[in-house]
């Protein structure tokens, strides 16, 4: 399980990496707690604090989704609203539990008709 310093520490190393074959220094500008973690903006550091209306000098920059359990690290696209990508990616998880779920349940089921076809005791006493 991540804290919010480490799923930073994450970010910041990505960063980086794009920082180097861009050649433009990047920064996080904003984190936003969400349900599964927290969503990681993040432009040219020069545009930090730069006057609201102004063209940014970078474009393109897709937030990134950190989830905490998991450690998952997603960047998706900007052509769809954040609000959107953060329920796409809750509804995700949702539907990875039920799937965990259901194979625990039908683990179980085949693990009690083995048991039963065993004669009842796996354990022969």
């Amino acid at each position: 399980m991540l804290t919010e310093d480490e799923a930073r520490e994450v970010v910041l190393a990505e960063l980086a990496r794009d920082a180097e074959a861009i050649g433009m220094d990047l920064a996080i500008s904003r984190v936003e707690s969400v349900s599964f973690g927290w969503v990681f903006y993040w432009c040219a550091r020069r545009d930090i604090g730069r006057p609201a209306g102004t063209r940014p000098s970078l474009g393109g920059n897709a937030p990134f989704l950190v989830d905490r359990e998991n450690e998952r690290f997603v960047q998706k696209g900007t052509g769809i609203p954040m609000s959107q990508q953060i329920a796409d990616y809750e509804r995700r998880l949702r539907r990875e539990a039920h799937a965990r779920n259901t194979a625990a349940k039908r683990a179980k089921r085949q693990g009690s008709a083995a048991t039963d076809a065993a004669g009842g005791d796996p354990d022969g006493l």
